[in-house]
């Protein structure tokens, strides 16, 4: 199949997208504007810690990134949660939550009851985002960001992308796998119908700190996956990163991930003073990595799934251009795998393979 196509985007949907479309015989390239493919999958690897980013896993019920993983051959790189059960923070003890409590507690949306608990990969989660980008090769470039998507020359047919730096690309086909501000912006310039309705998809900011400490530092028991708080503090949640899934940590040592919000000064210090209280911790974190993410998870308003439908019956009145990712199909990680490889089948479908 002697097809070009470009996915816009280098998260875990566009990533999915690429390989759905290498699969199918498909030239791709991938263009991402930042220094480095996954998205919010960042894992970082330090001293025998292993450190999350972004999301640390998914549901064990969900398969569409289970199957991907096993299609790229890193289906034994699968781990299960080793913990389970969450507390609360009430101010003077940890309790017991009842499943799924901890979830809607902080506002997050999932299936009642959660059947199974988590999954993850034995090296984190960038595993799987390894996994795709190594076939790609040259093809998954960064700092690549499309400035501009215009319908090509006249009797060309497909799309012509405009990328940093002035060059461009033709493809006969696009996919975007980008967040939802970004995306509205392209469509809009298309004339698609409603594409600037994506905009009304809200990211909300995150702060995560993670911390490193020798286990004889923790005065209080780890039981279950961590906690939530449940009175006015910085920190949100906690989870033991260490506890909940394999090999995130060395013999002898802890690792804590907490959840703040917004503060004055350094997240790390209010994280571990807060902790230091909840979890009786004596002396100071071995060392401390705070990740800051300025629009994290997309958060959507009423009729969301109807005007994605309304924007794809516009798509079709073009030439073959799909959208992809959190912004349109869900948040989650197997979500955006789903939501990229479905992309890329219509597009292998619209033009005729």
């Amino acid at each position: 199949m002697d097809v070009t196509c470009v996915v816009v985007g280098a998260g875990l949907a566009g990533l999915a997208a690429a390989w759905q479309l290498a699969r199918a015989g498909v030239d791709v390239t991938v263009l991402e504007a930042g220094r480095r493919p996954g998205g919010v999958i960042v894992t970082e690897r330090r001293d025998g810690f292993i450190v999350e980013g972004g999301p640390d896993g998914f549901l064990a019920t969900e398969p569409d990134i289970q199957d991907l993983a096993r299609e790229l051959g890193v289906g034994d790189r699968l781990v299960d949660q080793l913990a389970e059960g969450s507390l609360l923070w009430s101010g003077e003890r940890l309790e017991r939550l009842a499943e799924g409590q901890a979830a809607e507690l902080l506002g997050i949306q999932v299936p009642a009851p959660i059947q199974g608990g988590f999954r993850s990969f034995a090296g984190g989660m960038a595993d799987i985002v390894e996994a795709l980008v190594a076939p790609l090769g040259a093809a998954a470039r960064t700092n690549q960001g499309v400035t501009a998507l215009a319908p090509a020359a006249r009797g060309a047919g497909g799309w012509r992308l405009a990328v940093t730096g002035g060059s461009a690309h033709q493809a006969e086909g696009v996919i975007l796998a980008v967040p939802g501000w970004i995306m509205a912006r392209f469509l809009a310039a298309t004339g698609v119908a409603g594409g600037r309705e994506l905009e009304e998809v809200g990211y909300h900011p995150s702060i995560t700190v993670s911390l490193a400490y020798r286990a004889d530092q923790i005065g209080q028991p780890l039981k279950g996956t961590g906690f939530v708080v449940g009175v006015p503090l910085q920190v949100r949640a906690c989870t033991y990163a260490s506890s909940k899934y394999p090999g995130r940590a060395p013999a002898g040592h802890v690792l804590l991930r907490a959840f703040v919000g917004p503060v004055d000064g350094d997240p790390a210090a209010v994280a571990h003073a807060e902790l230091a209280r909840i979890l009786r911790i004596e002396g100071v974190p071995l060392w401390t990595r705070t990740f800051h993410w300025p629009r994290g998870l997309p958060r959507y308003t009423p009729g969301h799934a109807k005007r994605v439908a309304h924007i794809r019956q516009g798509l079709a009145r073009l030439a073959p251009l799909e959208i992809a990712g959190a912004a349109v199909d869900g948040a989650g990680v197997s979500a955006c795998v789903k939501s990229g490889r479905e992309a890329a089948r219509r597009l292998v479908s619209r033009l005729g393979a």
